[in-house]
């Protein structure tokens, strides 16, 4: 039996949760066809061969879908956040942001510019996604997403409606977008126990202060050269902070399981803050690497005041779930397969996307520990 065939139930259980935020029973099926031709086998999965594979000749159809067609996408993406929760959520679970490039050609497709491209690892002609993961003992997922549209979009609305991006569609950072997606999450009550994310977005002082304000416990990788406030009440680089302590400070400690095993480092963290309030601490966590011990990435960290070192180094490893969704959501899912220029066709075509991401992972799980419709 085909993969798509052993996991159908899955998929359709899924697509049952939604099904309601369709107007019309054609784009309902067609989303469900949609899903199930993400997970197939197909080498490319766009408008075409999406729409062959489930019997049409023309991709007319599939395009209407993501375009034209009326459904809630956004409603959509609440229904797969609330079968991750069901699926793999966790009280101790720790939610991920970070950006994704998508490589295309052309200048019209929303957002679309020559800007730096983490997949490529230089600058390319490309859309930016910022997304939010889910991540427990369970599992991970891809529950959130929002576009990053330069300035030099926002800048020309000419442009912006010829791709059917409204007006008051504003220029907001991915920063920012963090924080909407974090926003949505709190909201829903989402359960987690813990925000993480790299340096991009951890050196931002005002998104730790946002985190803080909300008693949201993070952990966040920073740049060396960043300042904090220490007990003695003066400031200090992170890594200055760090190089003064001493030898037995440091743990070997493993962030997660990778691949390859154990990814172990030594770790080490230092208190920071003249005081602390409401049960909540402050630190500045250090992971050094046992092949070169001058790589040394930090983060700064908050989170109630009997955190210990391990359950840092646990949610700076859980980083890496965001990165492992990424490739599987764009090598099985075809997350990055998809040709559109519309706006909202970028967040139609991405919400599938997490679903049949979604329910791929909820297929691998042992059957007692399935959602069910």
């Amino acid at each position: 039996m085909g993969r798509v065939e052993a996991w159908r139930g899955v998929v359709s259980g899924l697509h049952a949760r939604f099904a309601g935020r369709f107007g019309r029973s054609e784009p309902r099926g067609r989303a469900l066809a949609y899903v199930l031709g993400l997970i197939s086998p197909l080498e490319r999965k766009n408008g075409w061969s999406l729409a062959e594979r489930a019997g049409k000749g023309r991709p007319i159809g599939m395009q209407r879908l993501r375009g034209e067609a009326s459904w809630d996408a956004d409603g959509v993406r609440d229904d797969v956040r609330d079968f991750v929760v069901e699926t793999i959520g966790a009280r101790d679970a720790v939610l991920i942001g970070d950006d994704t490039s998508f490589l295309k050609k052309g200048v019209k497709s929303a957002s679309v510019q020559r800007q730096y491209s983490g997949t490529a690892g230089r600058t390319e002609n490309c859309q930016v996604g910022t997304l939010l993961a889910y991540a427990s003992e369970r599992g991970r997922a891809l529950i959130d997403r929002e576009l990053y549209l330069p300035a030099s979009w926002t800048e020309d609305r000419e442009r912006c409606r010829a791709a059917s991006i409204g007006d008051e569609v504003l220029f907001a950072t991915k920063i920012e977008h963090f924080k909407m997606m974090l926003q949505r999450a709190l909201y829903a009550e989402v359960p987690f126990a813990w925000v993480t994310a790299d340096e991009a977005y951890g050196q931002s002082k005002g998104l730790r202060y946002w985190l803080e304000q909300r008693g949201v416990a993070h952990v966040l990788a920073t740049r060396v050269s960043d300042t904090v406030i220490t007990t003695a009440g003066g400031e200090s680089r992170v890594d200055v902070l760090v190089a003064g302590l001493p030898r037995q400070a440091w743990k070997r400690l493993s962030a997660s399981a990778g691949s390859h095993g154990q990814r172990l480092y030594d770790w080490a963290r230092v208190s920071i803050r003249i005081w602390w309030e409401d049960g909540v601490g402050h630190w500045v966590l250090a992971r050094r690497s046992l092949r070169d011990p001058k790589e040394i990435p930090h983060y700064v960290c908050f989170g109630p005041t009997g955190t210990r070192l391990k359950d840092l180094v646990r949610v700076a490893g859980a980083r890496w779930a965001v990165e492992e969704c990424f490739q599987a959501a764009k090598q099985e899912c075809g997350l990055d397969d998809y040709q559109v220029r519309r706006y909202d066709a970028w967040y139609r075509h991405i919400t599938l996307g997490m679903a049949a991401l979604t329910a791929v992972r909820a297929a691998e799980l042992p059957k007692g520990e399935q959602a069910v419709a």
